[in-house]
């Protein structure tokens, strides 16, 4: 799975821990991606994005369409 923001492009860096003796660990950081469906030139699509993107307003949530049953005439 690619941890890749389909918006932003925001993907993994890498670097060092650094511990109080001075020794350096490789190591990698990786976003907060989250899985949801957004409005993609008019057609509803799954896409991973960052939750910075999410919050900003970038994506465009489809409509949550509700069923209503008609109403029962005696």
């Amino acid at each position: 799975m690619s941890r890749k923001c389909d918006y932003c492009a925001k993907g993994p860096t890498t670097g060092n821990l650094v511990s109080h003796s001075n020794i350096k660990t490789r190591t990698r950081w990786l976003p907060n991606v989250q899985r949801m469906k957004a409005v993609i030139s008019g057609c509803t699509q799954t896409v991973r994005v960052c939750t910075r993107c999410i919050r900003s307003g970038l994506v465009v949530r489809p409509i949550k369409r509700t069923y209503k049953a008609p109403a029962k005439t005696a």
